[in-house]
């Protein structure tokens, strides 16, 4: 009789150990590679919270059954939203001010005193970028581009004496003309199954 194999090798485990995001103009095209800086329109969203990147999965389904059965035959996805959170620890950056505020970074500019003036709109338009998100954990990384994404959901700002102030905020991932909302890169340690 031949003996169960359970396969666990630590190499293609992964945590967050360290990581950043970047924001473009719409239409930006992906970074080469995880590993290098991303150049120019890219900026960075500087650093972030110790809770890393959150990649987020919103879905509904629908289940089909037949008479007389109580397991379902089908399912239909009907929503399968991507969404990405982060929480920006430089809010004074000026890519964080501007994502954050929906404003373009050219209305941040400092006037002769040193100081930005800008307003919120009630009826703000859409704010669609291009993001690019890495994730690191010694030679292993993912790579996260989302050519089209926008933020969805900003949670409360905190002022207070003993914490800094956070962006927390989520990015929802639209579809590109391709009909793709993310694109990986991912470099993980390949494993071999035992043969049976």
């Amino acid at each position: 009789m031949p003996s169960l194999v359970i396969p666990r090798d630590a190499d293609v485990t992964m945590a967050g150990t360290n990581g950043g995001g970047w924001v473009a103009p719409l239409g930006t095209t992906k970074p080469a590679s995880p590993l290098a800086t991303p150049p120019g329109p890219w900026a960075a969203l500087g650093r972030l919270t110790e809770d890393g990147l959150v990649r987020g999965f919103d879905e509904d389904s629908t289940e089909f059954r037949s008479w007389g059965q109580t397991s379902p035959f089908r399912t239909i996805i009907t929503k399968s939203n991507r969404t990405f959170k982060v929480a920006c620890q430089e809010i004074n950056r000026p890519a964080v001010m501007s994502l954050w505020n929906r404003i373009p970074e050219g209305s941040l500019t400092p006037d002769g005193d040193g100081l930005i003036n800008f307003a919120e709109t009630a009826t703000p338009t859409p704010d669609r970028r291009a993001w690019w998100f890495v994730v690191l954990d010694g030679a292993t990384f993912r790579g996260f581009y989302i050519p089209q994404g926008e933020i969805s959901n900003r949670e409360d700002e905190t002022y207070k004496n003993d914490e800094l102030a956070i962006y927390n905020m989520t990015i929802t991932a639209y579809p590109d003309d391709a009909g793709n909302t993310v694109y990986h890169t991912i470099k993980a340690a390949v494993v071999d199954s035992p043969s049976s």
